[in-house]
């Protein structure tokens, strides 16, 4: 299994960014997909999560009203899309494929800062 983030950079305040992680090695839509990031010195932290085939999202209080996950099946590919990004959303972000088992990506740095 694997799954590969994509997308992270540098932004400034208020910009957007949307990440992608791609999956291969599972059944994709038998997967619900969640996004994290992790801080310097901070431990990782649930954003947002989609079931299996899309049809219900759910956010922490931090990501609600900025951020957006969706996925596309056919692509076996999961979205964060983050708009008026902010200097403290800077982190490391991953996804994870939680199913019968759990699988972690790597991560896409993200960067706020002008």
């Amino acid at each position: 299994v694997q799954l590969v983030e994509s997308g992270g950079g540098l932004v400034q305040p208020g910009g957007s960014l949307r990440l992608s992680c791609e999956a291969s090695g599972l059944t994709f839509s038998n997967y619900a997909m969640r996004w994290y990031r992790q801080a310097p010195g901070k431990e990782r932290e649930l954003l947002a999560a989609i079931t299996s085939i899309g049809g219900s999202a759910n956010y922490v209080d931090s990501a609600k009203g900025r951020f957006t996950i969706s996925r596309d099946n056919a692509k076996n590919t999961a979205y964060l899309q983050m708009n008026s990004l902010r200097p403290e959303d800077t982190a490391v972000y991953f996804c994870s494929a939680v199913g019968g088992a759990q699988y972690w990506g790597q991560g896409t740095q993200v960067t706020v800062s002008s």
